[in-house]
C-alpha cells in the first residue's frame, strides 16, 4: 500500500522541455484523487519549482534545496536547514583555492556573483539531465528559467558571511571538467566539515547542511503524517535523489538514471521524456487496489 509518492523534478518529474508531461500531470492528480499524498523532492528552491508543477495544475507539498527547506502545499515553512556560518567559511576556501565557480542559496534566493557564468552552468544543467537537448536550446531554458528565479548578484560572497540575519542554505560548484575536478574538492571540503555533499549532474556538486537531506526531509514528512516508510514510494534519477531512494520501501529509478541510482532503486521505470513517473504512479495505484 503506497501512501506517500515523491518525486525529484529535474530528469525525472520534468522532460527535456523543462515542463511536466501531462500524462504525469494526470497520474498525479489521480493519486491526490485517491488519497495519496504526492510530495516534490528537488534541489531547486521553492520559487522556481513551485511555478513548474502549479503550471499543470499541481499542488502539493516541497521539499527543496536538498532538504534544506520543506514547505507545505501553501508554501508555508515548515523546517528550514542552513549551513553553519563556520562551516560556510570553510567551504568557500576550498573552492576559491581550487579556482570554482560557484552560487551560494539563501533563503531568499540564489546569490551569484556572475551572470554569465550562471546561465553558463545552468544550460550545462539542462544539457547534461536531458543529453537530447541541444546546447544552444540548453542555453535558450537557461536564459528564460533565470528570470523565473530569486537572484541576485553580489561583487564578493564575504557580504553574505559578513551579514548575520542571512541563512544559507546551500552552497553549489560547478566545473567543466565534471566529478575528476570536483570530487576531491568535495573530498577535502568532508575532511574539514561535517556536510552533506551531492550532485544534481556530472558537472557540479551540492552541498548542505548534513541534516539537510531529501531522504531525511521525506522521512520527517511521513512521520508528519504518522504513515511509515513502508507505504512511501520515491522517484529519482541522479545522486541527490539517493537518500530518500534508500529510505523509502518502494523506490524507483528513470531509465535515465545514474547507474548508482539504478542499482539503489528497486524498481525501473522509462526515462523522463516517456512520461516514467507517470508509468511508475499508475503501477503502484493499481497495486494498491488489489
Amino acid at each position: 500500500m503506497i501512501s506517500i509518492i515523491a518525486s525529484d523534478m529535474d530528469g525525472t518529474l520534468l522532460n527535456e522541455k523543462m515542463e511536466v508531461s501531462e500524462e504525469n500531470a494526470a497520474a498525479i492528480k489521480q493519486a491526490q484523487n485517491e488519497g495519496v499524498h504526492f510530495v516534490v523532492a528537488t534541489g531547486r528552491q521553492l520559487s522556481e519549482a513551485k511555478p513548474l508543477i502549479e503550471k499543470f495544475g499541481i499542488q502539493a507539498p516541497m521539499i527543496t534545496l536538498n532538504g534544506a527547506a520543506v514547505y507545505d502545499v501553501d508554501g508555508k515553512a515548515l523546517d528550514m536547514v542552513p549551513l553553519h556560518r563556520a562551516a560556510v567559511t570553510q567551504i568557500m576556501r576550498e573552492l576559491n583555492l581550487a579556482h570554482l565557480y560557484y552560487e551560494i542559496v539563501t533563503i531568499d534566493g540564489v546569490v551569484s556573483n556572475s551572470r554569465s557564468m550562471h546561465i553558463q552552468n545552468l544550460a550545462d544543467l539542462l544539457s547534461n539531465t536531458n543529453p537530447d537537448t541541444p546546447f544552444k536550446l540548453a542555453v535558450t531554458l537557461a536564459s528564460a528559467r533565470v528570470e523565473l528565479m530569486d537572484i541576485s548578484y553580489v561583487d564578493d560572497y564575504q557580504e553574505l558571511i559578513d551579514d548575520k540575519n542571512v541563512r544559507i542554505l546551500k552552497i553549489i560548484a560547478f566545473s567543466n571538467d565534471g566529478q575528476k575536478k570536483l570530487q576531491p574538492v568535495a573530498d577535502k571540503i568532508n575532511k574539514k566539515v561535517e556536510v552533506a555533499i551531492t550532485s544534481s549532474s556530472q558537472s557540479n556538486i551540492e552541498i548542505n547542511n548534513v541534516r539537510a537531506q531529501k531522504g531525511i526531509a521525506l522521512q520527517h514528512f511521513a512521520d508528519g503524517l504518522n504513515i511509515p516508510m513502508s507505504q512511501v514510494m520515491a522517484i529519482g534519477d541522479n545522486l541527490n535523489d539517493a537518500s530518500m531512494l534508500k529510505i523509502a520501501d518502494t523506490s524507483y529509478a528513470m531509465e535515465n538514471a545514474y547507474t548508482e541510482i539504478k542499482k539503489i532503486a528497486n524498481h525501473l521505470t522509462v526515462s523522463n521524456n516517456e512520461n516514467g513517473v507517470g508509468k511508475a504512479i499508475l503501477e503502484q495505484l493499481k497495486t494498491n487496489r488489489q
